[in-house]
């Protein structure tokens, strides 16, 4: 197996691990999701619509054949909530720690690694509906 293979297997694995396991907070309106989308002013329905995004992208990274659309559709949540993080929510969100910040800055970093390994698949799409 070659390096870019493990290595495109591990960042897949972090990405879709930490998208999935923020999913319970999310769906079950805890204390720390609701507080973070109200302080946005798109409480409940943003909360709710990110968990199904980041569902969505979680699947498609996992899943080989949707692994670019996936990888993109993480990076420009997690750009969403670097942004958020940096603009309206400060990193330290009730006393995390910065650790919601964190998580956001890994699943983008992955992200970012799955698109530069896959760039020629991107460009060899791009070309082809170009095409067509």
């Amino acid at each position: 197996m070659k390096p870019s293979s493990i290595l495109l297997w591990v960042v897949r694995i972090i990405a879709a691990i930490i998208m999935l396991q923020t999913l319970y907070f999310k769906f079950s309106a805890a204390e720390e999701s609701v507080f973070i989308f109200s302080e946005m002013g798109i409480e409940p329905w943003g909360r709710i619509a990110t968990g199904i995004f980041e569902l969505i992208a979680s699947i498609l990274i996992l899943y080989r054949p949707t692994l670019i659309f996936g990888a993109i559709l993480a990076a420009g949540i997690m750009s969403g909530a670097i942004l958020s993080h940096l603009a309206v929510l400060g990193i330290v969100v009730k006393d995390d720690g910065g650790q919601l910040f964190a998580y956001a800055l890994v699943v983008w970093i992955c992200s970012a690694i799955i698109i530069w390994i896959e760039k020629q698949k991107i460009i060899q799409l791009v070309k082809k509906v170009n095409y067509k």
